[in-house]
C-alpha cells in the first residue's frame, strides 16, 4: 500500500514538473492562427484574415483572458523556452485584438493609436499581475529582462504590418521554440522585398537599424550586425565570398523603408492591402 502511495506521489511530482516546464497551453491560440493566417511566398510572409478574427472575437477574448490568469510566480516556475513562447504568443494575440478595436476602418495599426500615444504604448493588457502595453511585453518582459537574449524574437513578434516579419500560422511552443524561431528568421531573410543584395549593397529591413544592438551581443559569435547577417548567407542568397566580406565589414549595409500598411488579407474590408 505504501509503495503504491509513494509511486503515485512520484507520478504527481513528475507531472507537476512537466507542466511547469511546458508552461501555457497555447492550443486555442494555435487553432485561431491556423484558421485565420494565410501563407504568402511559401511562408516568407503572411496575410491575416481580420474579418475571420472579428467573427471569432469571443474565442480570441477567451485566449486573452486565459493569458491574464497566469500569475507571476507560476510564470517564473516555467522554463525559459516556455516563458518566451508565452510572451511571444501573448504579444501577437493582443496585437490582433488592438487591430480589431479599429477594424475595418483602419489602414495601419498606427491608426488605432492617437496623436499623443502610439498603439504600442497604450496600457490595456492585463498580464502577469500588471496592466501593460505591447512595448512593455516586447521591450520590458522579453528584451529587457535579461532572461532570453535571443535576437530572433524580432522575427516572431508581429506588428500587424506588411513590413513586419510574418505572423506565424501556428503558436510558439516551448519544445519547438528554437526551431520555430530559426525558421521564422530564415523565412524573413529570404524575402527579397525586405532583404536583398543590390549593386554590392546589402539592403535590409529597418528592424536591423532599430534593434541593431540586439544583433551585436554575441549571439552565435556575432558581435556586429554584419556578422549576424553573414550567419544567414544562404537565406540572403549570398555566396561564400560575399558573406566573408560582409562579416569582415567590407560590404555596405542600407536600411529599407518600412511598410506600415496593415497585413490584412488582400481586398478584405477597408483595412486590407490596396
Amino acid at each position: 500500500m505504501l509503495k503504491r502511495i509513494f509511486l503515485a506521489l512520484c507520478l504527481l511530482a513528475s507531472l507537476t514538473a512537466q507542466a511547469q516546464t511546458q508552461g501555457f497551453d497555447s492550443a486555442a491560440w494555435d487553432t485561431l492562427l491556423k484558421k485565420h493566417v494565410q501563407l504568402l511566398l511559401g511562408g516568407q510572409a503572411t496575410e491575416v484574415d481580420y474579418d475571420g478574427f472579428k467573427v471569432e472575437r469571443v474565442s480570441l477574448q477567451t485566449v486573452l483572458d486565459n493569458t491574464a490568469k497566469v500569475t507571476r510566480p507560476e510564470f517564473d516556475r516555467w522554463s525559459n523556452p516556455a516563458q518566451l513562447a508565452f510572451l511571444i504568443n501573448a504579444y501577437n494575440a493582443w496585437t490582433v485584438e488592438a487591430v480589431l478595436t479599429g477594424y475595418p476602418g483602419i489602414k495601419s495599426i498606427k491608426d488605432v493609436g492617437s496623436f499623443i500615444q502610439s498603439p504600442w504604448k497604450k496600457r490595456f493588457i492585463p498580464l502577469l499581475g500588471e496592466t501593460r502595453s505591447l512595448d512593455d511585453i516586447e521591450h520590458g518582459l522579453i528584451r529587457g529582462s535579461g532572461r532570453y537574449n535571443d535576437p530572433r524574437i524580432h522575427f516572431a513578434v508581429n506588428c500587424a504590418s506588411i513590413g513586419c516579419p510574418a505572423l506565424r500560422k501556428e503558436a510558439y511552443v516551448a519544445d519547438r521554440l528554437n526551431a520555430q524561431l530559426e525558421e521564422s528568421t530564415q523565412m524573413f531573410l529570404s524575402d527579397r522585398t525586405r532583404n536583398r543584395l543590390a549593386s554590392d549593397v546589402l539592403k535590409v529591413s529597418s528592424i536591423f537599424k532599430w534593434y541593431r544592438s540586439d544583433f551585436e551581443k554575441g549571439w552565435r559569435g556575432a558581435n556586429t550586425l554584419a556578422q549576424f547577417l553573414a550567419l544567414y548567407r544562404e537565406a540572403l542568397a549570398l555566396n561564400a565570398d560575399v558573406a566573408s566580406g560582409l562579416a569582415a565589414g567590407q560590404l555596405d549595409i542600407e536600411f529599407l523603408d518600412y511598410d506600415w500598411r496593415l497585413n490584412g488579407v488582400s481586398g478584405s474590408a477597408k483595412g486590407g492591402k490596396p
